[in-house]
């Protein structure tokens, strides 16, 4: 009976874990805070670092690997994919954007979202967010910026 009792425990874990959910962290406004001004610093702390494709580390960033690599220094476990960062979260209204927040595109005309950023400031209708550009490395861009204007896809709020 035991052994019946934690098969079925670990079946439902493993079903838990193959449904793309992450840690979506919850706490107080102070501490979100925190966690928000934190992962900024983290992110920015690798502007200029060059741009390598499945790169999460100094020596290279993809844009999906930033956010992966940022947000595992506060204990959030992230999809490596943009595409699957996506649907972490909770899909927000572009008004309602703050720091911390992810912002996703989907570029070159693709089909599906394939580039993500961490929202770094809002000032009225304009939004910065750092990312790994494949061209310039980790920069912070502007959603005034037409390219970014014309890939918009979403916004999705990880931290509580």
């Amino acid at each position: 009976m035991n052994k019946l009792l934690v098969l079925i425990l670990f079946a439902s874990m493993l079903s838990f874990c193959k449904s793309g959910s992450a840690v979506v962290k919850n706490e107080s406004t102070r501490e979100s805070k925190n966690t928000v001004k934190h992962l900024i610093d983290v992110a920015t702390s690798n502007l200029g670092v060059r741009y390598k494709a499945g790169g999460t580390t100094k020596s290279g960033f993809d844009c999906s690997g930033l956010v992966f690599t940022t947000f595992q220094t506060e204990n959030i476990t992230m999809p490596r994919s943009s595409y699957e960062q996506a649907k972490i979260g909770k899909v927000i209204p572009f008004d309602d954007a703050q720091k911390g927040d992810l912002i996703f595109f989907k570029t070159n005309k693709s089909k599906q979202i394939n580039h993500v950023g961490l929202i770094t400031e809002k000032t009225g209708s304009e939004i910065k967010f750092i990312h790994s550009s494949t061209s310039k490395g980790v920069i912070i861009s502007s959603t005034k910026e037409p390219y970014y204007q014309n890939s918009f896809v979403q916004i999705n709020r990880v931290i509580e």
